[in-house]
């Protein structure tokens, strides 16, 4: 992912990778002249770095073609500084690429005054993020792009200034990249993030990573090259076999959900094996447990039960011939594709709007939470609904099948309120994997969960407030609360 673009920012190296039956010839003119005109826009002006600042659209541009985004998203990429930065309006702008094109432009312009300035432009600033990426998820590749080469050479700013940008990208847009299924983003983001913020532990925690990968290094490349030889002797021709390192604030985290024994933690390395289709995969997962011990209770199916942003993958645990423990990722093409570049990879086909669309949903619900919520409302809120949507997920189904995406340390009130509001002002007892269980039990990922209801039940427990985890349920709770005081009121009135 990092590019090193130093002086080299002539139109061969984004040519070559245009080519292909990908972008049409009308397609590749457009990115040209887009090139064209960032360049001459941006002509003696220089970044902080010494180096010319066309050097940063260009390295957007660059990270744009990787993620294999439509000529129009590359091209506003180019161009995303061109409206502020430079002698260009929006008019002349639109002339000569049109609006859609233009729109892209002026939507990064206006992100580009998102900062991290503590709590209250903290909120302000999520609420412009989520409404440009329901208004045109687009944007936020570019946005992404543009932020990620400037995490590159975060160096040579000043120590305030490179805390404040840090801080601003650990808590917006490592979280947002998470949300959309982007991992290789989140993980550079947090990691660029982390080196700044916590130098010491950063390099401590990149020390441990190192004598790590240098003492299993060796045995993942025999596994690699056995695994590849054993699936070809079963016909399965893997598209890809290779080697994954664990990010390094990735690490540090689970680190200290384990007191700091890494050798409680097997995911540190893992070898990924990337085949053609679904069935390729429960195939190769079978092979690998013929050719090595798996792991009691290390197998997980994210393909049959996918995270709730989308991540599709199987997991084991295995014991090699030495004895180390490894971990292997099995996945399609299309899943890897996903599990890198998330909502992105869907704009690498000129298909699959549903889809799409099915995506960008829960951020659409979200601008329109914060649309109704007063300002004051929306801060006291914060904490909640980060909660909401920035915890780690977990998937929880009805009896029938019904699967609900709920954050990390949701109980069966949170779960009975998402089912429906009237489900969870009566809820009485809940039933997780068919055995009872208390209402303040918190639900694991995968769990199967049943709420038992009380019809003549008249308000919810105020108490449920002291336990519950998310912003849904406690407004629903509180909402009914508040109703049952105003109709006891109306009551008495009468008499």
């Amino acid at each position: 992912m990092t590019l090193n673009i130093g002086s080299n920012t002539d139109y061969s190296k984004l040519a070559s990778l245009l080519e292909g039956e990908r972008y049409s010839d009308e397609e590749r003119a457009l990115v040209k002249k887009a090139y064209t005109l960032a360049k001459k826009a941006h002509e003696n002006q220089t970044r902080f770095t010494g180096e010319p600042y066309f050097n940063h659209s260009f390295a957007t541009g660059i990270k744009l073609t990787q993620m294999l985004l439509p000529a129009e998203v590359i091209a506003a990429g180019l161009l995303h500084d061109v409206l502020e930065d430079a002698d260009v309006t929006a008019e002349e702008l639109e002339q000569q690429f049109g609006s859609d094109v233009t729109g892209m432009v002026q939507s990064v312009t206006k992100l580009g005054h998102v900062q991290y300035r503590g709590i209250e432009r903290y909120v302000e600033n999520l609420r412009k993020m989520f409404i440009a990426m329901a208004e045109d998820v687009r944007v936020i590749f570019i946005k992404f792009a543009d932020r990620m080469h400037n995490m590159e050479t975060l160096y040579v700013l000043p120590e305030q200034k490179r805390t404040r940008i840090a801080n601003e990208v650990m808590e917006i847009y490592a979280p947002i990249a998470n949300r959309l299924g982007m991992g290789e983003y989140r993980g550079l983001f947090e990691d660029y993030s982390f080196k700044y913020l916590q130098p010491k532990e950063y390099n401590w925690t990149k020390h441990l990573l190192e004598q790590r990968v240098k003492k299993f290094g060796p045995a993942m490349n025999t596994a690699m090259y056995e695994v590849e030889k054993e699936l070809l002797k079963h016909d399965i021709s893997p598209q890809n076999v290779h080697g994954r390192i664990k990010f390094c604030f990735s690490l540090y985290r689970k680190l200290q959900r384990y007191n700091n024994d890494i050798n409680k933690i097997y995911d540190i390395v893992a070898l990924r094996i990337v085949v053609n289709d679904v069935t390729d995969c429960y195939a190769a997962l079978g092979i690998l447990h013929g050719l090595y011990k798996p792991l009691s209770g290390r197998i997980k199916d994210y393909i049959a039960q996918p995270k709730p942003n989308g991540y599709q993958s199987l997991h084991t645990t295995v014991f090699s011939d030495d004895g180390s423990i490894m971990e292997f990722q099995i996945r399609t093409v299309e899943m890897h594709e996903e599990a890198e570049y998330g909502i992105a990879a869907h704009w690498r086909y000129k298909e699959g709007q549903k889809i799409r669309e099915k995506k960008v949903k829960w951020m659409e619900e979200l601008t329109k939470v914060q649309k109704e919520l007063k300002e004051s409302d929306f801060i006291e809120r914060l904490n909640e609904l980060k909660l909401d949507m920035f915890q780690d997920r977990i998937f929880v189904f009805t009896p029938n099948g019904d699967v609900f995406d709920l954050p990390v340390g949701s109980t069966p009130v949170d779960f009975a309120y998402h089912v429906h509001t009237d489900v969870g002002n009566k809820a009485t007892a809940a039933k997780i994997n068919h055995q009872i269980a208390n209402l303040d039990t918190e639900l694991k990922s995968g769990d199967m969960c049943e709420i038992v209801v009380d019809k003549n039940r008249k308000q919810p427990n105020a108490d449920w407030l002291k336990f519950i985890k998310t912003h849904h349920a406690r407004s629903k709770i509180k909402d009914a609360l508040r109703n049952n005081k105003k109709s006891l009121l109306r009551t008495l009135m009468k008499r």
